[in-house]
């Protein structure tokens, strides 16, 4: 097998062959050499093969980061069981009806010190839904991992990713960021994100070390700071708010993080008046703003000029291989500088959801393209300049990014919605320092009911990941203000959260 066609696995496999004494993660304070994650991952991969759990059919796996589960997602692969990530923030209704959509065969645990070191889910898996539309098995021979959209209301669409796809994406990350042997790079994000493709499977398939932040201490600033010292990162991939993190942990400019020389901002906007403060911190480092969804990838990047950008950092251009239309309002394609939706085809995109009834309108084949690329509409509005360099505008929808995750605010009002107790809800962001944008609600409770905000909140989180609960409720008991066709104002009804278009 050439390294071109070689899985994830297999490249790393590879890489224990050549380094195996080489760390390949560090995490609470130990470095795990490539021959010690390949024991665990050997161990784990031979009972996977056991009569018990001898499958075809792919594996869920929730759990937090740490080197136990990296080594289950190896095992996986390595006997060439598909792996369908999904947030442990998730509610178990909904895991359940993502279980099912997949057809997964067993849930998966990791644990130290269990056979294998995981335990398997009993009474999680139910039967599968084959009435909603999933791909048959045989489409799915190629998929390494399925990751999952953010899911802010019922059931996250679930996005296969082929072998293919994985390794067209790590190779020109690897590139970009210089990731190669002895490269450390800062893994910040959940495992279960599409940033883990360049800040863990990137690291390790070229050799690289990855720092693993541990998620109950994610926003610790004296950690973080301390970690990526101590383990002298080189590449930092992460939303703005770790950078804010880094700058409130340091104060007066605190203690340079000079070992950074690739600092990549991604998932949301920085904020304005960060940027000047974060090269004092980061002076070796190029800054990048890296744009793209869990269903294209990676899309767009721009290296960071201190002395000429200002917020709004702009997107950039189109990696190599990927296309990008923008569409005016009445679906025209825009020649130069213009106004409009985007589309992208990447290299590194899905062949589509694993419930194909979803495809249609957001995955497209324009009859305009003599090449029939699949293109992806990302329902951002983005302005191109006459330099073709762009920069996102907004959605044009409800969504926006709360701690890097695209958020439906109307999503979240029906699931509000949904409790007894509720009458009518509004949902709108306002402005955080950290996290970009949080979310707050005001709802209108039914007469004599005893709703409080701690009962909604536990309503929210049976059916949502916890990033789109609302942080803030209000309940009142009077209608909320109405739109002139009888939708509630928002701008009204929300008057402490920033202009939110009404309608």
């Amino acid at each position: 097998m050439s390294w071109v066609e070689a899985s994830l696995s297999d490249r790393f496999l590879e890489r224990v062959r050549q380094q195996p004494a080489a760390p390949a993660l560090v995490w609470d304070g130990r470095r795990i050499s490539y021959r010690e994650l390949h024991a665990i991952a050997c161990g784990a991969a031979s009972r996977l093969e056991t009569p018990e759990l001898a499958d075809q059919r792919p594996v869920g796996i929730k759990a937090k980061k740490s080197p136990q589960a990296i080594a289950l997602i190896l095992a996986c692969l390595m006997v060439r069981r598909p792996v369908l990530l999904a947030s442990a923030d998730l509610g178990t209704e909904t895991l359940r009806q993502l279980w099912a959509q997949a057809g997964i065969s067993h849930v998966l645990t990791p644990e130290v010190g269990a056979p294998g070191g995981f335990t398997v889910a009993t009474g999680d898996v139910p039967a599968r839904e084959d009435g909603v539309g999933a791909r048959p098995a045989a489409r799915c021979d190629d998929v390494a991992v399925m990751l999952t959209t953010s899911g802010s209301t019922g059931v996250p669409k679930i996005v296969p990713l082929t072998h293919r796809a994985v390794r067209r994406f790590t190779d020109w990350a690897s590139e970009r960021f210089e990731i190669t042997a002895g490269t450390t790079v800062l893994n910040y994000a959940p495992l279960h994100f599409d940033l883990c493709l360049l800040d863990i499977w990137t690291t390790l398939e070229h050799g690289g070390c990855a720092t693993l932040v541990d998620q109950d201490r994610a926003t610790d600033p004296g950690y973080l700071i301390g970690l990526i010292a101590d383990a002298e990162v080189h590449v930092v991939q992460a939303v703005p708010m770790l950078y804010q993190l880094l700058l409130h942990g340091a104060p007066d400019g605190g203690r340079p993080l000079e070992s950074v020389v690739h600092a990549v901002v991604t998932g949301d906007s920085m904020p304005a008046g960060c940027l000047d403060a974060l090269f004092g911190l980061l002076p070796r480092a190029r800054l990048y703003n890296l744009y793209g969804a869990t269903e294209t990838n990676d899309s767009f990047i721009h290296e960071i000029d201190p002395s000429h950008d200002r917020a709004p950092i702009p997107i950039g251009r189109p990696l190599p291989g990927v296309h990008a239309l923008i569409l005016s309002a009445d679906g025209r394609v825009l020649e130069g500088a213009g106004t409009g939706e985007l589309l992208v085809s990447t290299p590194f995109q899905t062949e589509g959801y694993l419930s194909e009834a979803l495809n249609e309108g957001k995955l497209v084949v324009r009859s305009d393209d003599p090449d029939r690329r699949t293109y992806f509409r990302t329902g951002d509005i983005v302005r191109r300049d006459g330099d073709g360099v762009i920069t996102l505008e907004g959605r044009a929808d409800s969504f926006v990014k709360v701690r890097g995750v695209r958020v439906s605010t109307q999503a979240v009002e029906r699931v509000i919605a949904t409790h007894p107790q509720v009458v009518e809800a509004a949902v709108a962001p306002f402005s955080d320092e950290l996290s970009g944008h949080r979310l707050h609600a005001v709802v209108r409770r039914a007469a004599d009911s005893d709703l409080h905000s701690l009962s909604l909140r536990r309503h929210c989180a049976r059916f949502m990941d916890r990033v789109a609960i609302p942080s803030t409720v209000e309940i009142v008991t009077t209608p909320l203000p109405k739109t002139s066709t009888g939708k509630v104002d928002r701008r009204r009804a929300l008057p402490q959260s920033r202009a939110y278009p009404s309608g």
